[in-house]
C-alpha cells in the first residue's frame, strides 16, 4: 500500500544520508519533498502541516546539524513522528468484560465489513480460544445474511440462524439471548452498510448500540477510498462512539494516506488491518512497524511472527540439516514452497524484508509471484517419487510427460530444475560457512545477508541474483 510513498521518501533520505553535513536549507528542501509525497499519498492537509512543522523543529536542532551522521538523525526523527502520527503504540481489541462480550461492526457498503467480521471471529477463536457467535443485522442487502452464514461455515464459526422478516433490533436481542444461553464468549454484530452516510443508518446503529452495549464499536473502512475513508471515519465517530478502526484492502493499490490520517483526524486508534481476501489475512496494527515499512526498513518482527505461526519447527530443522548435507530433494523443495504459501506468498514476504523497496523492480522481474509458486508445485506433483528424489534422471521424455501432466511447458520444467540446482549449491555453501549468511555473490546488492531464525531458507530458486 505504501510503495509510492516509500519510494519518494526513500529517495529524499538517500540524498540526505549521502551528505557529510546538513544545512538548514538541505533539511528544508528535503521536508518540502516529503510534504509533497505525503499530500500525493492522500494524507490530510492538516495532518501534513502539523507533521512537517514538528519534524522541522526537531530536525533543525544543533544536535542534528552537528551530528556525525546528520542524515540518519533526520530519518530517526521522521520515523519517530510517523509513529506518533499513527498512534504511538498498537491498541488491541478490548475484551475485558463479562461474557458474552459484544463487538459491533459498522461501515459503508462494500468496505469488507462482513468478511472482516468472520476474520475477527476466526482470529480470536484461534489465538484467544474465544467461542464466538456472529449475527448479521443487514436485512437490506440481498443475501447479506446468507453471506455471513457461508463464511461462518467456512471458518467453523457459529452464526445466528436466519429468521425471515426480522428487524435489526430483534436480531440483536435474539443474538444476545442465544449467546448468553449457549455459553458464547463473544457476539459479533455485522450491521447494515449504506452507499453513503444517512440519518437512517446512524439512527439504526445508535439503537443497536444502545441495546447491545458493545465493548468494541469498530468502523470497517476501505483503504482504497483514500481521503473519503477519513471523512467516513470522522462522520461515524461524530455520530456514534467508535472505539477502533479496521482498515481493509491494504494489499491493494491504495496510496496509504487513509492509514496515516485516520488516527490523527479522528483520535480513534486503528486496531486491525485486512491484508487480503483469505479469512486468515488479518493483522494487528503496529504504528512502529508501519512507519518502518514506509521508510523502507521492512518489518522483520512481523516476518518472524508470521514464520512462527505457520512453520513447524521440527520440520524446519530437519530440512535445514538436509540442506547442509546436500541431500535436499524436490520433495523437500515442495514442502518449502508450501510453507511460503502459508506465510502469504513471496510478495507478502518481500514486503516485510528490509531494503526490498529499492530493488522492487528487479524482484518483480525475477517473477517471484504466487502463480510461479503454484506452477512449481504443479510440476513437482506431476513427477514420480523417484524423480522427486533423484532429479538427475529427468531426461527429455520424462520432462515432456511432467510438463503435460502439470499443464506447463518443458521450458518451465527446465527452469525449475535449474533453480533447484542453484538453490542446492547455495545451501551447500551456506552449510560450509556455518550458517553465517548467504554468499555475497548469490545475493546481489541490497538484499539482506541473513534471515531470521525459523524462516524457510529455500525460497524459489534462492534469492534472485541481481545486477
Amino acid at each position: 500500500m505504501f510503495e509510492n510513498l516509500s519510494n519518494q521518501i526513500g529517495s529524499v533520505f538517500d540524498r540526505l544520508k549521502g551528505r557529510g553535513a546538513l544545512s538548514q536549507e538541505d533539511i528544508d528542501e528535503g521536508l518540502r519533498e516529503v510534504r509533497v509525497a505525503l499530500l500525493e499519498a492522500d494524507v490530510a492537509l492538516s495532518v501534513v502541516k502539523e507533521f512537517i512543522a514538528q519534524v522541522r523543529e526537531a530536525a533543525g536542532g544543533e544536535e542534528v546539524v552537528k551530528s556525525v551522521t546528520p542524515g540518519q538523525m533526520v530519518v530517526k526523527i521522521v520515523q519517530d513522528h510517523l509513529v506518533e502520527m499513527l498512534g504511538g503504540e498498537g491498541v488491541a481489541l478490548d475484551l475485558a468484560a463479562a461474557p458474552p462480550v459484544v463487538l459491533l461492526l459498522a461501515g459503508l457498503q462494500g468496505s469488507g465489513k462482513t468478511t472482516t467480521c468472520a476474520k475477527i471471529a476466526l482470529d480470536l477463536q484461534q489465538k484467544e480460544k474465544k467461542k464466538a457467535l456472529m449475527a448479521s443485522l443487514d436485512v437490506y442487502r440481498p443475501a447479506a445474511q446468507e453471506q455471513l452464514a457461508i463464511l461462518g461455515r467456512e471458518a467453523d464459526i457459529a452464526t445466528l440462524p436466519i429468521v425471515a422478516d426480522e428487524k435489526p433490533l430483534e436480531i440483536t436481542k435474539r443474538a444476545l439471548e442465544t449467546a448468553a444461553r449457549e455459553g458464547f464468549d463473544l457476539v459479533l454484530l455485522d450491521s447494515a452498510g449504506r452507499i453513503h452516510i444517512d440519518d437512517e443508518l446512524m439512527d439504526e446503529l445508535a439503537a443497536v448500540a444502545a441495546l447491545a452495549n458493545p465493548k468494541e464499536t469498530l468502523l470497517v473502512a476501505d483503504a482504497m477510498t483514500g481521503q473519503d475513508a477519513v471523512k467516513v471515519a470522522q462522520s461515524f465517530h461524530d455520530k456514534i462512539t467508535l472505539t477502533g478502526i479496521v482498515l481493509t484492502r491494504i494489499d491493494g493499490d491504495a496510496r496509504g494516506g487513509a492509514a496515516l490520517s485516520m488516527r490523527a483526524v479522528t483520535g480513534c486508534p486503528i486496531k486491525l488491518l485486512g491484508t487480503g481476501e483469505k479469512l486468515d489475512a488479518l493483522e494487528a496494527f503496529h504504528p512502529d512497524r508501519i512507519a518502518s515499512r514506509i521508510l523502507g526498513m521492512g518489518d522483520v518482527v512481523g516476518l518472524v511472527e508470521k514464520a512462527t505461526e505457520v512453520i513447524d519447527q521440527k520440520e524446519a530443522e530437519r530440512l535445514a540439516k538436509k540442506m547442509q548435507k546436500g541431500s535436499f530433494d524436490l520433495e523437500d523443495f515442495a514442502a518449502q514452497l508450501a510453507q511460503i504459501s502459508k506465510m502469504g506468498g513471496m510478495s507478502k514476504l518481500m514486503g516485510l524484508m528490509p531494503g526490498i523497496g529499492k530493488i522492487k523492480k528487479q524482484v518483480a522481474e525475477a517473477d517471484l509471484d504466487e502463480k510461479l509458486i503454484k506452477r512449481q508445485q504443479a510440476i513437482i506433483s506431476s513427477m514420480t517419487p523417484a524423480e522427486r528424489q533423484r532429479p538427475e534422471i529427468l531426461k527429455a521424455s520424462r520432462k515432456k510427460r511432467v510438463a503435460a501432466g502439470s499443464g506447463t511447458a518443458v521450458s518451465d520444467v527446465n527452469r525449475l530444475l535449474k533453480q533447484f540446482k542453484d538453490m542446492n549449491r547455495m545451501m551447500k555453501r551456506m552449510g560450509k560457512m556455518g550458517g553465517k549468511g548467504l554468499p555475497a555473490d548469490l545475493m546481489g546488492p541490497g538484499m539482506p545477508g541473513e534471515l531470521p531464525n525459523g524462516l524457510p531458507g529455500g525460497l524459489p530458486g534462492g534469492f534472485p541474483k541481481l545486477p
